[in-house]
């Protein structure tokens, strides 16, 4: 909304040009989305609170986390509306990528936010259930592919990429229809599997949604695609703004996050912002490397399925609890040690990321 208001100003007053750069505005959108969780943050943890809409912990759990029952929960209601608010304002609001970015984030938040109400307010523990839940956002998975599919004006838009190969690219056809639901459908539970700690999944999310930032800025930019030898997009910068937003949101969260957490995410948070980042990941086409930054949210999912199979298979667990954090807070780590540590493997898995641009 503002950049159409200071692209007028600027025919009048030349100062107001800043504003029609990609880069400032995706500052402004970080510093913005900050903004707005700080000054929302107190405010809905005090309802949160006055509302009862606390934790719950299940029973055969790590003992440390029963201190947390009762903590404010569906805090993701704070990130959604900084994101979404900030993209609004500083977005370019005719781009198509914006517009099904922000319907994956806010369809999947819809679910999210349902399943949260029934088990904290109807006080149902299963939510709306596993079946209900997987078969909604398979609902918005796919209408978010069917319009990327359908809406592509280039072959390179429904095209694999595979990172550290220049010349390596699969044509999808239809399968891209596929690629793009399990992408975005896989991430966002992805994601919620890895919050269960204290600000654990945040940062993590911060750091990949900055990572592909970066991707979403020079597959838009001709001159940066083709000097790294990307498929260029047109329209696809601006999604740096959302990007951006999401950092900013992110870090205003983890303020109240941050072990001990004032406040938790809930899945209004966890499944709208893991079903984002794969939303982003399909438009600038880094799905690969999608799954190299967010390494962590992958490691997680892949040591709950390790486990279902093997107690199932042979009766036997390879993890002490999974997902893998549990695991190493029953074997004596502190919860900000977990959390730390795995924010530090997140930073050098974006870093990973970000070096497949220039190894080719």
């Amino acid at each position: 909304m503002l950049l159409y208001l200071f692209d007028a100003l600027a025919h009048e007053f030349s100062v107001f040009n800043v504003f029609r750069y990609l880069t400032f505005r995706g500052i402004c959108g970080v510093i913005t989305a900050l903004i707005v969780c700080f000054v929302l943050g107190p405010m809905m943890i005090r309802k949160l609170s006055h509302y009862q809409i606390g934790q719950t912990v299940r029973q055969d759990g790590p003992p440390t986390h029963f201190e947390k029952v009762g903590t404010p929960t569906m805090g993701g209601t704070l990130i959604l509306v900084s994101v979404i608010a900030t993209t609004l304002l500083w977005a370019d609001l005719t781009n198509r990528f914006v517009w099904v970015v922000l319907f994956t984030c806010l369809s999947f938040g819809l679910i999210g936010w349902v399943d949260d109400y029934r088990k904290l307010i109807e006080k149902n523990p299963r939510g709306i259930g596993a079946r209900a839940k997987f078969f909604w956002q398979s609902l918005a998975g796919i209408a978010s592919a069917l319009f990327l599919y359908f809406s592509a004006q280039s072959p390179l838009e429904t095209t694999l990429i595979v990172p550290f190969f220049k010349e390596v690219a699969i044509d999808l056809g239809p399968w891209f229809i596929v690629l793009t639901y399990l992408v975005i459908v896989g991430s966002s539970n992805a994601v919620n599997l890895t919050d269960g700690l204290d600000g654990l999944a945040i940062m993590p999310t911060v750091l990949v949604a900055g990572g592909l930032g970066i991707f979403a800025y020079v597959t838009g930019h001709s001159i940066f695609a083709n000097y790294l030898a990307i498929p260029y997009i047109p329209g696809t910068g601006e999604v740096l703004v959302f990007c951006s937003a999401l950092v900013g949101a992110g870090l205003g969260f983890l303020w109240f996050n941050t072990y001990p957490a004032q406040v938790f995410m809930g899945d209004i948070g966890a499944l709208a912002l893991g079903a984002s980042l794969g939303a982003v990941a399909v438009v600038v086409r880094q799905e690969i490397v999608l799954g190299i930054m967010g390494g962590i949210f992958v490691v997680e999912t892949i040591s709950v399925i390790l486990q279902v199979a093997s107690f199932k298979l042979v009766g036997k667990r390879i993890f002490r609890m999974a997902p893998l954090h549990h695991h190493f807070e029953l074997k004596g780590w502190p919860e900000p040690r977990v959390s730390v540590r795995f924010w530090i493997i997140s930073l050098i898995l974006v870093l990973v990321g970000l070096a497949t641009l220039k190894i080719r």
